[in-house]
């Protein structure tokens, strides 16, 4: 019987190849529990927890949750870009409370890879192209987050059925998670084939009852289609893709000269950058709460397939259905 994604599962010790993808804003304590639950591994972004404390606080409680649902599993996201402030703060307290799994994006994840490996965790990059995934498996990742076209946040800038049989074929050890446009069990599947081991899914989950944003954020990624997704420089400094608003009109989709030439200046980047992506949090920070003006909505192209707002248990039984009926169906042709 054809079956794929056992690598995965065997490697991050959970039942399903599915990971909940760490969303800005998004992910909460709630939605981690129902992936564990459900036996995926459910990611959050360690900048949705900046108050002192309140991150170790958090980890306290998923390590017991854990205990509670060993047949799922939960990770961090770190930012390792020298603009994230927080960066070695939040490494040393994940390494206290021995996360079990990370995944790295936008810069280099060598210190993360050797703090994880002093506990046994595993490592996995985001990476949108190449060369940077060359980068990230001369460091030693575990795996690659290969973040293809029609992700939501920073979305690469390559489709998902040349990047992952590209990297399958020079990195033929390493396992490979597509993100990047999937709600369901048939894209699973269909990218498994094409040399991925797993999926990683965000926007699907965005609409879900555990999520704590707005209605309004949760009923836009409903009604959306995909031709309604944009994508801005404004935000972050970094392409991101939201949801075409009346706000996200306004705020633009490209930096002005100036803006760009600061970020390419050796002297100021860097701070500018910093400045840029606080500004940035604080406008998406306005835009998930109930009835506030500001609507900048970070979606994927995903979108187009959301018809309905579900909870978290549901949109993964949903998923692994798809998934069994569409391998059933293949096993039996």
């Amino acid at each position: 019987m054809l079956s794929f994604g056992k690598n995965l599962r065997e490697l991050l010790k959970i039942d399903f190849p599915v990971i909940m993808a760490p969303m800005f804003l998004v992910s909460n304590k709630d939605m981690l529990e129902a992936g564990m639950r459900s036996g995926i591994m459910a990611t959050f972004p360690s900048l949705n927890y900046r108050k002192e404390a309140e991150l170790g606080a958090l980890l306290d409680e998923l390590n017991m949750i854990h205990k509670a649902y060993p047949n799922g599993s939960y990770g961090i996201n770190l930012i390792v870009q020298k603009t994230n402030i927080y960066f070695e703060k939040h490494l040393k307290i994940c390494v206290e409370k021995k996360v079990p799994f990370y995944i790295t994006s936008l810069g280099n994840p060598a210190e993360v890879i050797k703090a994880a490996r002093s506990y046994g965790a595993k490592v996995f990059c985001d990476i949108t192209n190449m060369e940077h995934a060359k980068k990230c498996h001369a460091a030693g990742c575990d795996g690659f987050i290969a973040v293809g076209q029609g992700a939501g946040g920073h979305a690469g800038p390559h489709p998902l059925q040349v990047l992952i049989p590209a990297l399958r074929k020079q990195f033929p050890d390493t396992p490979i998670v597509a993100a990047g446009g999937i709600t369901g069990g048939e894209a699973l599947l269909s990218l498994q084939i094409l040399g991925a081991e797993g999926v990683s899914m965000g926007t699907r989950f965005i609409a879900s009852t555990e999520a704590s944003v707005s209605d309004a954020y949760k009923t836009a990624i409903v009604n959306a289609g995909m031709d309604d997704i944009v994508m801005t420089s404004k935000l972050s400094g970094t392409p991101a893709t939201i949801i075409d608003t009346p706000s996200a009109k306004k705020l633009g989709y490209e930096q002005n000269w100036f803006e760009k030439y600061m970020s390419r200046n050796p002297r100021a980047k860097k701070w500018f950058k910093m400045l840029v992506q606080v500004r940035g949090m604080k406008k998406l920070e306005q835009s998930v709460l109930p009835n506030n003006y500001l609507q900048l909505w970070c979606a994927g192209k995903s979108a187009e397939l959301i018809h309905e707002i579900l909870s978290c248990e549901e949109i993964v039984a949903q998923i692994k259905k798809e998934y069994t009926d569409k391998l059933e169906e293949i096993n039996q042709n």
